[in-house]
């Protein structure tokens, strides 16, 4: 079986689980005013899980594949060494630091550090130019949550009492 079909499979057996929970465990200890609401709050994971496990069978099933083999600007399973794996995986790691980070360090600190080193491994040399941007992004993302929206969001570390 070809790599896509595999990670298809585990993506399916965790949109199975994501599903039956989503079913079956989510809304038994709702108020009885919101069981009167046409939308619970299980509507969008019932949706998404639906909707994920019919891809993964469209991709179990081979219904995707056109005829012949990989063309041109689709992945060669055959050559995964010829692709930046290792920039991949680093991005998935400052993914987790960053979700890791986000409470203790703050929202500000946190999101301008994602972004600077993300972009530092996918290339990027300008500093001048990457950390006011990177900066202003986060402040512009923060204010939105904070003010507009009305949610909190920790902008700086615990520590510092804010």
């Amino acid at each position: 079986m070809a790599l896509d079909r595999w990670i298809a499979l585990i993506i399916l057996l965790i949109c199975l689980v994501y599903g039956y929970a989503a079913f079956f465990t989510m809304d038994q200890g709702m108020a009885p005013f919101m069981q009167r609401n046409p939308i619970w709050p299980s509507t969008f994971p019932k949706v998404l899980s639906v909707m994920a496990v019919c891809c993964t069978l469209i991709i179990l099933l081979g219904l995707e594949k056109g005829s012949g083999g990989p063309k041109d600007g689709e992945i060669d399973y055959t050559r995964l060494g010829d692709y930046k794996i290792g920039q991949a995986a680093i991005l998935l790691a400052l993914m987790v630091a960053y979700a890791l980070l986000l409470r203790p360090a703050g929202f500000l600190a946190s999101t301008v550090g994602f972004l600077v080193l993300g972009a530092v491994v996918l290339g990027e040399r300008r500093f001048h130019i990457l950390i006011p941007v990177a900066a202003v992004a986060a402040g512009s993302i923060w204010y939105l949550v904070q003010e507009v929206l009305g949610i909190f969001l920790r902008p700086w570390p615990f520590f510092m009492g804010i």
